[in-house]
């Protein structure tokens, strides 16, 4: 019986132990950058200085500033919004998320590298596109939206500090980054006296011809 007993204890030990293991990636990870360039990882937000809430799926969202509890929503459950320039829905959308007060990424769609990858990413050709965690919403409505952000835990009212700035929205491709052209070779003020000129590419006029 008591062997009974030590396997089923040694069992249940093993299953939370996979239970934590399994919950792990729940928790918030925040990056830290020490002023000399010292990266570190922690579970803890800093107090003394700005970090950035790592979700396992890899996406970075800025939480530094915010009050606790949109901290640790804007963590669980990261609002990702697609837009693209003269899209009177998106405007509408943006106005509503910042009307809110929910700090979200936005990333534009304007080129044919962005809509490939729209399509790749999010398996639509529809804007606006707004993602809360994992879920997605294609085309704005308003009672959908707020229904996800209330789901989500989202405040009804804007929370955000008035010191508060939006990120930039930023394409959702990266501009392709060129190397810089080198200036053309300057010609040389004194013109070699061997050198004969080039003869006129223009045919002479026609008899007769005025200008």
């Amino acid at each position: 019986m008591s062997r009974y007993l030590q396997s089923s204890s040694l069992l249940a030990t093993a299953v939370l132990g996979m239970t934590l293991v399994t919950a792990g990636p729940a928790w918030a990870l925040y990056k830290v950058v020490a002023p000399d360039g010292r990266v570190t990882y922690t579970d803890r937000p800093p107090a003394d200085r700005p970090a950035a809430t790592l979700k396992t799926n890899g996406t970075v969202v800025q939480t530094a500033g915010l009050p606790f509890e949109l901290q640790r929503v804007a963590s669980q459950y990261p609002v990702t919004f697609y837009s693209a320039s003269k899209c009177v829905p998106c405007d509408g959308a943006r106005q509503m998320l910042q009307g809110r007060g929910i700090p979200y990424t936005e990333k534009t769609v304007e080129t044919s590298d962005d809509i490939l990858s729209l399509q790749k990413q999010e398996g639509v050709q529809q804007l606006p596109v707004l993602k809360v965690g994992s879920k997605q919403l294609v085309g704005f409505a308003q009672a959908d939206w707020t229904g996800y952000l209330d789901a989500a835990g989202y405040p009804t009212k804007s929370a955000l500090p008035a010191s508060y700035k939006q990120p930039a929205a930023t394409p959702l491709v990266a501009p392709e980054v060129r190397a810089p052209v080198p200036e053309p070779l300057r010609l040389q003020a004194d013109t070699p006296t061997n050198v004969s000129p080039a003869p006129s590419s223009t045919p002479a006029p026609p008899p007769g011809f005025k200008f």
